[in-house]
C-alpha cells in the first residue's frame, strides 16, 4: 500500500521522534492516525521527544525510513497528512509518484500537475513540503539536471539521489 495522502488535518494528539539517519537527525512528527512531518534537523539540537509512549505509526515509520536507509524498501506505507493549498496538496501527490531512483524537472513536475508555465509555482510547493524523504522531493532537479533547492541542504539531496541509484541501478555516482 502506498503513502495515503489525506487533504485535511484531523484534531488529535501530536508525537515527536527523532532518528539519527546517514544523512543527520530526522523529526519525525505525527498522530496516531497519520505521519504530518519528516524534517532535517541539526544534530547539534537537543534530540528529545515525547516522553509517553510513542503510537505504532511513529515507531512504524521510524522503521521503514531505517529500511529506506539500508537499501530495503523503495515505496513507504504510511498514512500522511499535512496542511497545505489545493495545488500544493495536488503537487506533492505527483510527487509520490516519482519512481524510486529516479528523476524529473521542475519543468516537468509542472507539466503533470496541468500547466507548463506554472515552473515557479511547482517549485515554492516543493519547498513547503514538509515530510521530506517520504514525499521525495529530493526527485526533483533543475532542467539541466543540475541539484537545485532542497529544504535540507544540496548535500543531502544528492546524497538521497546517490544512494537510490545505487540501490536501484548498482550506479555508484550520478553527479
Amino acid at each position: 500500500m502506498p503513502c495515503l495522502y489525506r487533504s485535511q488535518l484531523l484534531m488529535s494528539e501530536t508525537y515527536i521522534t527523532y532518528y539519527h539517519s546517514p544523512v543527520g537527525l530526522l523529526k519525525i512528527t505525527g498522530t496516531k492516525d497519520y505521519i504530518s512531518e519528516v524534517s532535517f534537523h541539526d544534530t547539534s539540537q537537543k534530540a528529545e521527544g515525547n516522553k509517553k509512549h510513542l503510537p505504532p505509526l511513529l515507531i512504524q515509520c521510524v522503521e521503514q525510513l531505517i529500511q529506506y536507509f539500508q537499501g530495503e524498501r523503495r515505496q513507504f506505507e504510511l498514512p500522511i497528512n499535512q496542511p497545505g493549498s489545493s495545488f500544493q496538496q495536488e503537487v506533492w501527490g505527483e510527487l509520490i509518484q516519482i519512481p524510486y531512483g529516479r528523476t524529473i524537472s521542475y519543468l516537468e513536475l509542472a507539466r503533470r500537475s496541468g500547466d507548463s508555465k506554472a515552473t515557479r509555482a511547482v517549485a515554492n510547493a516543493n519547498g513547503k513540503n514538509n515530510i521530506a524523504i517520504i514525499v521525495p522531493c529530493h526527485r526533483v532537479i533543475g532542467s539541466n539536471k543540475e541539484l537545485v533547492g532542497y529544504a535540507g541542504g544540496l548535500w543531502r539531496k544528492k546524497w538521497l539521489l546517490e544512494h537510490e541509484a545505487k540501490v536501484a541501478y548498482g550506479v555508484q555516482t550520478l553527479f
